[in-house]
């Protein structure tokens, strides 16, 4: 009788890690940046359809760099447990440290489980606040673990090289134009240390807009209101109604 092939608890969680790390590694990179009136969010995605970046609640938003199907699995369990939190309670109980504290025990409890392989995804739940030190962004990453950001945070694809590219840009009180400039010069980037160009049509960008009238502060950015922004190199050309107007009727689109 052959004796049963033994692999130590550490090795076998380092496997998984290393499992998760490399299917999370494979996908493209995705950045989230404060401004001065919010948090930007901004991707390379060339689907129309398949989104990175989602409203969870009127505050709150999520993104996901990985394998789709795990990750949107985990955005439609956090979209109920805040309508039923806030159903339950009040709209005010739901918080990104509540969501982001949902998704790390789900995700810590399926990475520890020998059943299952980990899930390759890595995480980002921000909650804009009424003034700039109240936004909250919480990184986690495929084990479960929590990591409170600040300023900017890149995940996906060569995340480390463009945390450290966003480290030393960024600043505080920018513009929605030049944090939005900043994404994409980071986006562009290429692990060999060369840059290459990203077209409008294959960004996805989204904004949690603190100045918003409405009770809910997630919106798109695409199109027109996109492209002139990106052609401002670091000032909005739009007046505020043009870009609030435009950025009603595409939220109408997405519906």
């Amino acid at each position: 009788m052959s004796t049963p092939f033994y692999v130590s608890p550490q090795q076998a969680m380092a496997d998984r890690a290393e499992y998760a790390r490399k299917g999370i590694a494979r996908g493209r990179s995705l950045v989230v940046l404060q401004y001065a009136d919010g948090i930007v969010f901004v991707g390379e995605n060339p689907s129309r359809a398949l989104h990175k970046f989602s409203e969870i609640y009127d505050r709150i938003a999520f993104a996901a760099a990985g394998k789709y199907n795990e990750y949107e699995n985990l955005r439609i369990g956090g979209v109920r447990y805040a309508d039923l939190r806030g159903y339950t309670y009040d709209r005010d109980d739901v918080t990104a440290r509540g969501l982001a504290n949902v998704y790390a025990q789900t995700l810590g409890t399926i990475f520890s489980s020998a059943a299952e392989k980990p899930y390759e995804v890595e995480l980002v739940v921000a909650e804009v606040g009424e003034t700039p030190e109240g936004d909250q962004i919480y990184r986690l990453p495929h084990d479960g673990s929590i990591v409170d950001e600040h300023g900017s945070v890149a995940v996906g694809g060569n995340a480390e090289q463009i945390s450290g590219y966003l480290d030393r840009r960024h600043q505080d009180g920018m513009s929605l134009a030049e944090a939005l400039k900043l994404a994409v010069e980071a986006l562009s980037r290429e692990p060999n240390g060369g840059e290459r160009e990203i077209p409008a049509e294959r960004l996805e960008v989204a904004v949690l807009d603190r100045t918003r009238p409405q009770q809910r502060k997630f919106r798109r950015i695409a199109g027109r209101q996109l492209a002139r922004l990106l052609e401002a190199g670091g000032a909005e050309t739009a007046t505020e109604a043009e870009a609030e107007a435009e950025a009603e009727a595409e939220d109408g689109d997405d519906e």
